[in-house]
């Protein structure tokens, strides 16, 4: 996702933002409700945790969280949803309960073990919902396996390097997500001290350019509402839009008010924008 990070910039900048404005502060996640189902599917050499909400009859929704992060982050969203969707959360590769087999990070891997999931839970086609690293993983699968989409709200995304603003890299606020999801990761991983390695992986792959890139967007069929945040702090406001104008009939949402963690800063009206996207 970013140019250049090292683990230092991180620690340096984590910190807990006090301020008043809400895109200026990081909530925790709530509990998540009871699941219908839970557990670790064998996929591509990983047991990957996956988790299923609500009633099984139509288009799930699977919803993709962002990198260092894990599925429960999403547990605002899922409790909405749920009530009348059937939702799907999954922890990417070496994140959250999900295993590593020591292969490299990079979207492409990261989208066919997510395929691959569905195969393993017999789901032929999902409406998409990704955030930050689940968008980028939403987009490989839109260029790679259109078939298996019926739509895909992409929040946060970037498609080149360049669409990066470089003051993410001293953001307070980032400091402090990276340093709550160092916390999750003890608490859940199956490599709990592997967290310093873990990182190195991710920002490796945030820092390498995505194969395609603008050019592999032209060519998408799936109907694409492109998310940006008001405040983001690290997707620039112009690189959305381009890939907005790119993907053919996408539109481009702001979300007002938020930034980047526009899921746990204002989550009722992020619930209720997923729901206008998938009422269309």
């Amino acid at each position: 996702m970013f140019k250049i990070l090292t683990l230092t910039s991180f620690v340096l900048s984590a910190g807990a933002a006090c301020a008043d404005e809400k895109w200026l502060t990081l909530p925790p996640a709530p509990s998540m409700p009871e699941a219908a189902e839970s557990g670790a599917a064998p996929v591509n050499g990983i047991d990957m945790y996956y988790a299923l909400y609500g009633p099984a009859e139509g288009i799930p929704v699977l919803m993709i969280h962002g990198g260092l992060a894990h599925g429960d982050i999403w547990a605002d969203q899922v409790a909405e949803l749920s009530t009348d969707h059937r939702v799907i959360v999954a922890d990417t590769r070496g994140h959250g309960r999900s295993s590593n087999d020591g292969s490299a990070y990079s979207y492409d891997l990261l989208a066919q073990d997510y395929l691959a999931l569905l195969d393993n839970l017999g789901v032929d086609k999902v409406h998409l919902v990704g955030w930050s690293d689940g968008a980028n993983i939403g987009f490989a699968i839109s260029t790679s396996a259109p078939e298996r989409l019926a739509s895909h709200f992409a929040h946060a995304g970037n498609v080149t390097l360049d669409g990066i603003d470089p003051t993410v890299e001293t953001n307070e606020l980032f400091g402090t997500y990276v340093s709550m999801m160092a916390a999750d990761y003890a608490a859940m991983s199956p490599a709990p001290d592997g967290f310093d390695a873990f990182l190195a992986g991710v920002v490796e792959m945030w820092g390498t350019e995505k194969p395609g890139g603008f050019e592999a967007l032209a060519d998408v069929t799936v109907p694409t509402v492109v998310v940006q945040s008001e405040h983001d702090e690290a997707i620039l406001p112009d690189h959305a839009k381009k890939i907005a104008d790119t993907i053919p009939k996408a539109e481009l949402l702001t979300l007002k008010d938020v930034s980047h963690f526009a899921n746990l800063q204002d989550p009722d009206a992020y619930s209720a924008a997923i729901r206008e996207f998938l009422s269309q």
